[in-house]
């Protein structure tokens, strides 16, 4: 059966709060640059009172993703969850005004709505500080199977793996993609995650996930190494596809004997690197479901990184099909 969606992503459901701050606050206030660290409410309301003026908006890794798939004209839906509160509200119209079915009903108690504290720094590097919240309680309960099912690819977002129900979940997700014969992808997140995960990854990689997207400190943190071909080439003898950003450096896809080494999208300049792997993975995808070749599907998702990287916010602010009518088909 044809699926009805091209793409569904589960994830957790994030208003971030971004604002520029030189290296010095980094390091005053002990974060650690680069990295998503989990953080308690008490924490988040702390940073939050000492950052400057920010910018709000929506986020989560995979809603980013599903958004910037809507912007290229995508068929995309997002599962995650957010609580019957201010924050929630913003999100539910948020994600729904890129494009992007979201139907789950809101928490009508418990923590509040995720909060995701973004400092950039004058290099463009995002240090982000998230406070989970409800998002984190996203449960087995939450995940529509046949919405799932309805989908040419399941995307699951890796930061969720850090709680065990949200864990369960997409457990739950992958099995209803794979009963319905459909491709189920995997982000790895972030290096700290694969560190704290691998070993539970490793076995899912080999035994339920098709597509894997990481950066490159992840795929060697995954196979424990520094040495990156070996992490590439043993990654994709686990997953039928493997796409790995190295930043200014382009991408790697491999997909069976087939090997893609694509440049990065030129830019004037970098303003924030907040959600590049995200649209990356946006761009990939829907090459991806639309049988384009791995090399094509890199450059979309390069595309899409470049844009984003070029403006404050990790949603695009432009028609991502733009992008893809210019530079040839899918």
């Amino acid at each position: 059966m044809e699926p009805a969606l091209d793409v569904v992503g589960v994830g957790n459901a994030i208003v971030d709060v971004i604002t520029t701050v030189p290296d010095s606050f980094i390091v005053d206030h002990d974060l650690v640059k680069g990295a998503m660290t989990l953080v308690s409410a008490e924490r988040s309301a702390e940073l939050y009172e000492a950052m400057p003026p920010g910018v709000a908006a929506s986020g989560g890794s995979a809603a980013n993703t599903m958004a910037g798939v809507a912007s290229f004209g995508g068929r995309a839906a997002f599962i995650g969850k957010v609580r019957d509160d201010q924050l929630g509200e913003v999100f539910v119209h948020d994600i729904r005004a890129t494009g992007v079915s979201f139907d789950v009903p809101p928490a009508p108690d418990g923590p509040p709505t995720a909060r995701c504290l973004v400092q950039v720094t004058p290099d463009a590097e995002r240090t982000m500080n998230t406070c989970l919240g409800t998002a984190a309680l996203l449960g087995p309960a939450d995940v529509d199977t046949d919405l799932v099912a309805s989908a040419g690819i399941t995307y699951c977002e890796g930061y969720l793996w850090d709680v065990q129900v949200a864990k369960d979940a997409i457990r739950v997700a992958m099995a209803a993609a794979a009963s319905a014969g459909r491709t189920v992808a995997l982000a790895l997140s972030d290096s700290f995650c694969v560190e704290r995960h691998r070993h539970e990854w490793l076995d899912l990689i080999e035994d339920r996930v098709d597509v894997v997207f990481a950066n490159e400190a992840e795929v060697c943190a995954l196979h424990c190494t520094d040495d990156f071909g070996a992490a590439l080439h043993r990654t994709a003898e686990m997953a039928r596809t493997v796409a790995i950003t190295r930043g200014a450096r382009g991408s790697v896809a491999v997909q069976g004997s087939e090997l893609a080494m694509v440049p990065a999208a030129e830019i004037p300049e970098v303003v924030d690197a907040t959600g590049a792997g995200d649209l990356y993975a946006a761009g990939f995808l829907w090459g991806l479901s639309r049988g384009a070749a791995v090399a094509r599907c890199a450059e979309l998702g390069s595309l899409a990184a470049a844009e984003v990287i070029s403006h404050v916010g990790a949603r695009p602010q432009v028609a991502l099909s733009e992008f893809a009518t210019a530079s040839g088909p899918a």
